[in-house]
């Protein structure tokens, strides 16, 4: 099983976060990890919320209430 670390360090490395893995991530949150897991995350938190990695629902989320403004 991959471990949060892990998908996070993906992100990072692109630079983006896809919906799979944010799925992934939630899944993942919901057993057991270890602080080093819970760091790399709280980091990938911190990251989207600063704009270093992008967030893949959220441009979903801006597309859809754009078009629902139209």
């Amino acid at each position: 099983m991959k471990l949060i670390r892990e998908v996070v360090k993906h992100a990072f490395t692109t630079g983006y976060l896809t919906v799979e893995a944010e799925e992934k991530l939630r899944k993942m949150l919901r057993n057991k990890y270890d602080l080093e897991d819970l760091e790399a995350f709280i980091d990938l938190q911190q990251a989207a919320m600063v704009g270093m990695v992008k967030q893949e629902s959220r441009e979903i989320f801006a597309a859809n209430f754009a078009a629902s403004k139209n």
